[in-house]
């Protein structure tokens, strides 16, 4: 039977699929463990109660969904009254997902998620806008990324997995946090993308600008990933339109060490336990005697 276990940012998964944050609640566990996973990620925290954007926040496309969540949260003392005590019972390792308006916020999240005891690692989701840089992401600048990335770094000894936004200079913002001290980087989160209703003659979301995920943004997230594994020695987690095995594999050729499923999720709660099965199963059939050496193993 094939080794499925990899090693990202010094955190020891016993398979390298997770779902990406937010996209698996204590609700699935009446269709299978999430003991099952490599690791877990929560949605993503906030230090501070946060409304999220204004509806519409989702809908369909083709191939795709367009969503504007806006990343709401119900703040610290809430995720530790009635989230950290279902994460602390994980048998896997919870790498929790945490997001700032500015750097000191990003340093406030890493210090107080430092201090839980049971988190293996932080992912830093910069793709929220810098409220002090003009609404630029985070994640978007070589310099910006740099910056916070080194802040965080400085504020904690956990790993730390920046998830960045796609962007054409994906390979120097992926330099740059690793140069800051990142352990591993996640990607790509959502690309910007927009709805127009033409009844009403008005976008369609809240918030006008949303985000497309979903399999549409698929060969986008390969390309990327490809790029950042040329570019970097720290581990990738892909990320981005997976929707079944294939998917994986073609990610982890690219470049992934690990891959996230997102909305698949939505539309076949079933998608991780099916995906696991079918990597195994694809490992046994071709004499791969280790998932690792399918990494980057197309360039």
């Amino acid at each position: 039977m094939a080794e499925l276990s990899v090693q990202v940012a010094g955190i020891t998964m016993h398979n390298p699929i997770l779902v990406g944050s937010g996209c698996y609640s204590p609700d699935y566990e009446r269709l299978y463990s999430p003991n099952i996973l490599g690791a877990y990620i929560p949605k993503t925290l906030r230090a501070y109660p946060w409304p999220g954007n204004p509806p519409p926040r989702i809908t369909e496309t083709p191939s795709g969904v367009l969503s504007s969540i806006g990343i709401p949260s119900k703040g610290w003392e809430y995720f530790l009254q009635e989230d950290a005590p279902w994460l602390k019972k994980l048998q896997i390792p919870v790498i929790l997902s945490v997001v700032g308006r500015t750097d000191e916020e990003y340093v406030d999240i890493v210090k107080r998620s430092s201090e839980l005891g049971f988190v293996a690692g932080l992912e830093l989701n910069f793709s929220c806008p810098n409220i002090k840089a003009g609404g630029l992401q985070f994640g978007a600048n070589p310099d910006y990324a740099y910056d916070t990335m080194l802040k965080c770094r400085e504020a904690t000894q956990l790993p730390i997995i920046p998830k960045l936004p796609p962007h054409p200079q994906i390979a120097q913002i992926a330099q740059a946090v690793e140069l800051a001290g990142a352990n591993a980087i996640a990607m790509i989160n959502s690309p910007k993308a927009m709805m127009i209703d033409i009844e009403k003659r008005k976008p369609f979301l809240g918030n006008k600008m949303g985000a497309l995920s979903g399999p549409a943004i698929r060969p986008i997230a390969v390309a990327l990933i490809w790029e950042a594994y040329e570019a970097i020695k720290i581990p990738i987690i892909g990320m981005g339109g997976v929707s079944e095995v294939r998917d994986v594999i073609e990610f982890l050729l690219a470049g992934a060490r690990a891959v996230a499923l997102g909305v698949v999720n939505f539309h076949d709660p079933l998608a991780a336990p099916k995906i696991i099965s079918g990597l195994r199963e694809y490992l046994d059939k071709n004499g791969i005697v280790d998932v690792n050496s399918l990494v980057g193993a197309a360039h």
